[in-house]
């Protein structure tokens, strides 16, 4: 049941939750992208799959958006994927400074 709604969200373009999890297979569907490709995000370390061999991998829907994220830096901007590392984490830091500063009182 829980493939099945995540299969329709992905397909859809819908926004999971974390709690989600993808396939291999599922996750190179929804990135357009060849499994070969997904396995260089994860020997890149721009996405970390649970699992202990690549037939019981799972990504969650933030390696999902990560990794869509890298697709776009890759093919439309011409980033290598080193390059989109160091952008996602970046972003990442960004993200973590502004909810730190969301949640200071500066009254």
């Amino acid at each position: 049941m829980v493939k099945k709604v995540i299969q329709q969200a992905v397909s859809s373009g819908q926004i999971l939750d974390d709690s989600g999890c993808l396939s291999l297979a599922d996750l190179s569907r929804a990135c357009h992208a060849h499994a070969e490709w997904i396995l260089e995000l994860v020997d890149e370390g721009i996405i970390d799959p649970v699992g202990r061999d690549m037939k019981q991998w799972r990504f969650s829907a933030t390696s999902l958006q990560r990794a869509r994220i890298a697709r776009h830096l890759q093919t439309d901007l011409g980033v290598n994927l080193a390059g989109a590392a160091l952008v996602l984490d970046m972003m990442d830091e960004m993200a973590r400074l502004r909810r730190r500063l969301n949640m200071m009182d500066f009254d």
